[in-house]
């Protein structure tokens, strides 16, 4: 098994907050972040693969395709957006990275077998939303984010 990995970067805004909590809880909880204006980070997106290489490529997966399904099922609907507003499954449920990066897992694997019907498989996803906060998900999925 051989484990390949690609790095995307996106732009995106969010303001943390829980409509589960009062105001002055939600202040508490998320301090700055809870900015009524949001606040936005560079993120830098990770994507392990993992599988066999292939006999005749020598390749896991080809990266074009994998730059492509990043790009159409996580970049474009993330990169500048306002996750609060723009993004469905954020309006109930707060954008913090860990649930970013559950959200983006779930969209890659959602699709995965289609565009991957090879024998390699989403191995991880790694969210940077700063140099300091980190998240990480294995890429199988047994319960779904959002219905």
């Amino acid at each position: 098994m051989v484990r390949v990995g690609k790095k995307y970067r996106f732009s995106a805004s969010h303001r943390l907050h829980s409509p589960a909590l009062s105001a002055e809880e939600n202040r508490e909880l998320y301090g700055k972040c809870n900015n009524p204006y949001g606040h936005g980070h560079d993120y830098v997106l990770e994507v392990v693969v993992a599988g066999a290489p292939d006999a005749v490529t020598g390749l896991v997966v080809r990266m074009g395709q994998l730059d492509e399904y990043v790009r159409r099922e996580v970049i474009s609907e993330f990169d500048h957006k306002y996750m609060n507003e723009e993004i469905e499954v954020f309006r109930d449920l707060p954008p913090t990275t860990e649930n970013v990066a559950r959200v983006i897992r779930e969209r890659l694997v959602r699709g995965w077998r289609a565009a991957f019907p090879s024998s390699a498989s989403l191995d991880s996803v790694r969210i940077h939303e700063t140099r300091r906060n980190i998240v990480e998900l294995g890429g199988d999925m047994k319960e779904a984010v959002t219905g």
